[in-house]
């Protein structure tokens, strides 16, 4: 993994707005936001993408998200938010190191409702489920 952003953030050497920083994550606002209190939630381990990322790293993260996310709602008054994790260039993770965006949501606020999705589900069928979770189900 490259010497991203975060891991200079993490070590102290480029300068972020942290709101919280624990021995297993950080978490900063974001500097380009969706909408008021986006917050970026950062593993301090420099695993690339999520399934690279260890056990104790990821439920420190998970331990810390809700606590984050109702700070968040409570100060600025947002109705809900998204939390959205892009894992692989691919899928659109322009920072090598995995984070986690909390994205608040203002459905009164036209200058800033937060991250908009047009999600285009497909049907599956019984015997896709069927197969597709036995493969899955194997291999954890």
């Amino acid at each position: 993994m490259s010497d991203s952003i975060f891991s200079k953030i993490i070590r102290g050497e480029v300068s972020s707005h942290k709101i919280y920083e624990d021995d297993f994550v950080i978490a900063i606002l974001d500097i380009a936001p969706l909408s008021e209190g986006h917050t970026l939630v950062i593993p301090k381990e420099p695993a690339a993408t999520i399934d690279e990322l260890s056990d104790d790293h990821a439920a420190a993260v998970g331990r810390v998200l809700p606590r984050i996310v109702r700070a968040i709602k409570k100060v600025t008054g947002a109705s809900a938010v998204n939390i959205l994790q892009n894992n692989g260039s691919e899928a659109g993770q322009a920072v090598d190191h995995v984070h986690f965006h909390i994205i608040p949501r203002y459905v009164d606020r036209p200058e800033g409702v937060g991250l908009l999705v047009d999600w285009k589900p497909r049907e599956l069928s019984q015997d896709e489920a069927l197969e597709l979770g036995k493969q899955i189900k194997r291999l954890l």
